[in-house]
């Protein structure tokens, strides 16, 4: 058995949300403020049955809104909506061997199949009295506000000024928990019900809570570990640091029991203890005789001791036990205290340690053991270096697994939330869960994405992108958006070409994946699959047709594909070679361009291509949007001379826009200076056009002697400047003017702010 997914609503930025997990280890990525944390809170909250982990500010911000409607509402009149409420479904994946452990969750003795689930549902406990205390609070305090004496310009609104004012001291007296049984034939593939189903309440026999603390366990290791560092002894920040030995001490603390017949150790403390109480009653000898002369103990009164009290208990906090770093070998080592350790390795040893001591906790209930245990583990990557993260991530399952004695019937699993794309290289695509930002209607939400289920259904890319990825990025799960560049010179170029043409892009985080026009097109299904926002900046790459290729020739022509005119057969195979654009009848070997945007086979086609058709997003707007550029014609004046010109790559591109820069003497080390006499644009763009083509041409060279340039002295292509101020215009980081002022009593709008701060707080 194992938990097999579950769904939140309401809570916080997760407004309808459905997160399935892997039977060992789930990994949660996403941008920050995408929601992991609250993902993994709302369950440690619903698992602990206590209703002080909630807060109004737990409400989705639409909750605020829904809240203070229905509060505005007059009494007696239509019937009222439901107030909103919280609440999380989970689903077990349950193995007939396992039966027998959830059949209080059975919604019926038809009941077939592999999932049972339990909705535990925090909602108000009597909407209506509730109301009523809301509305004879509001009135008495209007009443009684009324009856001040009136000042100028009064502002004064007495509590609760809404019902979201009334709740964020009420809240916990009104709501409660309430246990439902789920019936999975109720429920589509998405695990959404469907319409009108009203789930079964649980009984108060055994009871909804302990039902499901009989089912699982929740354990959290939170990011915040605040290991102690010697700079944190004294001043700021020293109240929250702790040190490894105390943490190891609780550890010992806690799995004493396990050492009770160790007579070793016992013998060991005893011996301990006896030089000890010798040692005592020396040093304190002179300072109690001189308290017996103040009248201590004095007649009838108990006189004092000072012996030790060494038990396994106790050997290990406090001082009595330090751990120490040693370096070196025999007589001759160093010995140092746990805080001069890097910080890294502290926070490795606690995680293990840490891990370990849930685990075995969870082992300790015995008959009271849940038979899942579910362990969080936030951020392990704090303090580590890339090759320590993989080999965590690596080995984690290994500390809860080790030793496990009860076979199937018992199981433990691990979600990590990490930002880290070194652990996401290690574990590949099927555990990640990608929580992507999303604003619909001005609500900040989040949508959850299962790339288990993208690792199922493009079995014809999953490959390739996976082992893209783990040789470049995995970054692409962090990013506000990605651009796409066709090879080395583009992405050593991009960074200096923003900060000239949407230097407000420097403040967004931005992938930039260098995958070269015949492949970018395979990164299709995965933007479209993780909504992300895309640049695609690529090669015109004309050519024209020739014949098959022959073998002395193979190495100059360009094999490309193009779709076939007839439905539903394979794509055609074509050659060419290079030319330039304006040659008639030039055809893109491009395949970005051919398969993916515009689906344009010319160059006639792909310079009368519109701005829409380079442009690819999502029905409604609310999901990826990809938009291709490449170069196109522009003014080009050489020789007191003007002429509509294009290249055909970037370099091309460059030397025609930047032409009397690129050919004065000085920028000889750019490469793109030719000899002789070149007495039109069209004998311009015909040099370029070889020299790029040239086996001797350096593609690098030429970008790096670009960078040694001031990059006021040249201009950015025309086709990756309108790129560039297209991304800006949709990853726009700059701050909305602030609200009007109100004269009216802005007690909703400010808590829907307050709500809103809190969700992207996760």
């Amino acid at each position: 058995m194992h938990l097999h997914s579950y769904s939140i609503k309401n809570y916080r930025r997760l407004r309808d949300v459905h997160i399935e997990l892997a039977s060992d280890i789930s990994i949660f990525v996403g941008s920050n403020n995408s929601g992991k944390t609250s993902a993994t809170q709302a369950l440690y909250a619903f698992a602990s049955g206590s209703k002080d982990k909630f807060s109004l500010y737990d409400f989705s911000s639409a909750c605020w809104k829904d809240f203070d409607a229905i509060g505005n509402l007059h009494e007696g009149g239509a019937e009222q909506p439901g107030l909103p409420s919280i609440s999380l479904d989970l689903w077990f994946e349950v193995a007939a061997s396992d039966l027998y452990l959830v059949i209080p969750l059975l919604p019926s003795t038809a009941w077939h199949g592999t999932q049972v689930g339990i909705r535990i549902e925090f909602a108000a406990r009597n909407p209506v009295e509730l109301l009523e205390k809301f509305r004879t609070a509001l009135s008495e305090a209007q009443a009684k506000a009324s009856a001040l004496k009136k000042r100028e310009n009064e502002q004064y609104v007495p509590w609760p000024k809404s019902l979201t004012d009334y709740l964020k001291n009420e809240l916990l007296k009104e709501f409660e928990f309430n246990y439902y049984v789920l019936d999975r034939a109720q429920f589509d593939d998405a695990h959404k019900p469907q319409e009108g189903y009203k789930p079964l309440p649980l009984g108060k026999d055994p009871g909804g809570a302990a039902i499901l603390k009989s089912l699982l366990k929740v354990d959290n290791l939170s990011a915040q570990r605040h290991l102690a560092d010697p700079a944190t002894g004294t001043g700021m920040g020293a109240g929250r640091s702790e040190d490894l030995s105390k943490r190891l001490s609780r550890f010992y603390k806690r799995n004493l029991n396990q050492r009770q017949e160790d007579h070793r150790a016992l013998r060991a403390l005893f011996d301990s203890e006896t030089g000890l109480n010798e040692h005592l009653s020396d040093v304190f000898k002179d300072t109690l005789g001189r308290l017996s002369k103040l009248g201590y103990p004095g007649l009838h009164n108990p006189r004092l001791e000072i012996k030790s009290a060494l038990n396994p208990a106790t050997i290990m906090s406090s001082q009595d036990t330090r751990v120490h770093y040693v370096l070196g070998e025999g007589a001759e080592a160093l010995r140092l205290p746990d805080t001069y350790n890097g910080l890294g390795f502290k926070n490795l040893i606690y995680m293990v340690v840490e891990i370990l001591d849930l685990h075995a906790r969870w082992i300790a209930d015995k008959e009271q053991r849940a038979p899942l245990h579910l362990i969080f583990i936030e951020e392990p990557e704090a303090h580590l270096h890339a090759q320590l993260q993989q080999v965590f991530i690596r080995n984690v399952l290994d500390l809860v697994n080790k030793g496990e004695l009860d076979g199937g019937a018992f199981q433990s699993q691990t979600v990590v939330t990490t930002h880290s794309p070194h652990i996401l290289y290690e574990r590949g695509f099927q555990p990640i869960r990608y929580f992507r930002r999303q604003n619909i209607g001005g609500d900040q939400t989040t949508e959850i994405l299962n790339l288990s289920t993208f690792y199922s259904q493009t079995p014809s890319e999953r490959d390739f992108l996976q082992r893209y990825l783990k040789l470049t990025h995995c970054d692409l799960f962090f990013a506000d958006a990605a651009i796409l560049v066709e090879g080395n010179v583009e992405r050593l170029l991009l960074p200096v070409m923003i900060e000239k043409e949407a230097i407000s892009l420097r403040s967004a985080c931005l992938s930039i994946l260098e995958v070269g026009g015949a492949f970018a097109n395979r990164f299709k299904s995965l933007i479209e699959f993780l909504g992300l926002i895309a640049l695609v900046i690529t090669d015109l790459d004309s050519v024209k047709l020739v014949a098959a290729a022959v073998e002395e020739d193979e190495d100059e022509d360009i094999e490309f594909e193009i779709p076939s005119t007839e439905a539903d057969q394979p794509a055609v195979q074509k050659s060419g070679t290079t030319c330039l654009p304006s040659e008639p009848d030039a055809l893109t070997s491009n395949q970005t361009l051919i398969q993916w945007l515009p689906k344009k086979q010319t160059v006639a086609e792909l310079f009368a291509a519109t701005d829409t058709e380079k442009l690819h997003e999502a029905e409604g707007g609310n999901g990826f949007k990809v938009r291709v550029t490449y170069q196109v014609p522009t003014n080009v004046t050489w020789n007191g001379a003007t002429a509509s010109l294009c290249g055909r790559t970037l370099e091309e591109a460059f030397g025609l826009e930047n032409a009397a820069w690129c050919q004065a003497a000085a920028q000889r080390h750019v490469g793109l200076k030719l000899r002789g006499t070149l007495a039109t644009p069209d004998d311009l763009a015909s040099g370029l056009h070889k020299r790029v083509s040239g086996k001797s041409f350096d593609k690098t060279k030429f970008a790096l002697g670009i960078l040694t340039e001031p990059p006021t002295n040249w201009n950015v292509p025309l086709y990756i400047k309108n790129g560039l101020r297209w991304l800006d215009s949709v990853v726009s980081l700059e701050l909305p003017a602030p609200l009007p002022e109100s004269t009216e009593p802005a007690a909703s709008v400010a808590a829907c702010d307050a709500a809103s701060a809190s969700e992207a707080a996760e």
